[in-house]
């Protein structure tokens, strides 16, 4: 009896240790396929956030004017949404999250921008972004993509407004986000919204006297007219550009005090033609060459010395009635680090370095 007994217990600890062991594998396994759903989940999440970046870069870089600042707040943008996720918090609507994070970033960064501008040699104009239609794949598709409406001309005029106030217009605006999601995007109450784009509208007609620049010409046109001013252009004869140029055209220049500039914006026909000219006779002096690229959305050309080195970039807001009513030119090295290597040709030498 004493032996039956002992086999009994036997069996039966072995039967136990059998389920504890099936249900330690069941628990496991329980535990791998809630592990791979929760990273199959994340791994979705990333790709979705990541479809957005090229929208997040858009309103990073409409609200900057800086295509480094905006890469640095599309990536601290999602820093902001991994560090939510390790907190525990659910997010329910990633667009609504990236998009809100990445404007109070922006508003926050512009306090201490607006500061440095303050003290900036000359005009400022916005970094250039700039899309090769022969070289698509040199460019950043988040830059690639940039809405057309934010033109150089429009972050121009943008630089009037307060950092709130550049927010809500430009989603407004160039985003088209409606007074509920501005309310959301920027903290404020719907009502308020609708004051602050009120104010900054009225802003901008008392401070620049501007109004959103009209609407250019359709690709193709504007294409082969920006082909033919740089071809009069190189021509030599000011008279000539004459009519291609819009009765009010404005010809901006961005040295930064660093490279060679108009000192401040050209605004009469005569005078835009001339200089134009001049600056076409100085790169052909210098065996550059111009290559044709869309510049925020909009036609114009980057131009690179002998050894493929960045010299400038011109941008042209070509209008429907096909006439150029702005011209940009940007020549700081510190605005086109991005495009490639920068040339020395036409940056100012330190005055130590002249002495010596």
């Amino acid at each position: 009896m004493a032996g039956s007994t002992g086999s009994t217990g036997s069996a039966g600890s072995a039967d136990a240790a059998h389920a504890a062991h099936a249900a330690h594998a069941a628990h496991a396994a329980q535990a791998a396929h809630a592990a791979h759903a929760a990273h199959a989940a994340h791994a979705a999440q990333a790709a979705q956030a990541a479809g957005y970046r090229p929208l997040l870069f858009s309103i990073a870089y409409g609200m900057t004017g800086s295509v480094g600042d905006a890469e640095d707040l599309v990536q601290d943008t999602f820093l902001n949404l991994a560090r939510a996720e390790q907190a525990g918090t659910t997010v329910t609507n990633l667009k609504a999250y990236l998009t809100t994070s990445v404007t109070r970033l922006g508003i926050n960064h512009l306090g201490s921008a607006r500061v440095r501008r303050e003290t900036y040699v000359g005009e400022w104009l916005p970094e250039p972004v700039v899309a090769f239609a022969e070289r698509p794949g040199d460019t950043p598709a988040e830059h690639a993509e940039l809405a057309d409406s934010l033109s150089m001309a429009f972050l121009v005029m943008l630089e009037a407004l307060s950092p709130v106030e550049r927010a809500v217009f430009l989603l407004r605006e160039a985003f088209g986000y409606d007074y509920p999601q501005l309310a959301q995007l920027t903290g404020k109450s719907e009502a308020n919204c609708r004051q602050i784009l009120t104010r900054a509208r009225k802003h901008l007609a008392a401070t620049t006297g501007d109004t959103p620049p009209p609407p250019p010409a359709r690709r193709a046109q504007g294409d082969e007219l920006t082909r033919r001013f740089f071809e009069v252009a190189a021509g030599g004869d000011p008279q000539e550009l004459l009519g291609m140029l819009a009765p009010d055209v404005v010809l901006h220049g961005d040295g930064g005090g660093k490279a060679r500039a108009i000192g401040r914006r050209v605004t009469t026909p005569l005078p835009v033609a001339k200089l134009i000219v001049s600056a076409i006779r100085r790169t052909t002096e210098l065996g550059a060459r111009l290559a044709p690229a869309r510049i925020n959305g909009h036609p114009g050309m980057v131009t690179y010395d002998t050894h493929g080195r960045v010299l400038n970039v011109l941008a042209l807001h070509i209008t429907h009635d096909n006439t150029v009513r702005e011209i940009h030119a940007v020549t700081n090295p510190d605005k086109l680090t991005h495009l490639g290597q920068i040339s020395d040709h036409g940056l100012h030498t330190p005055r130590k370095q002249r002495q010596r």
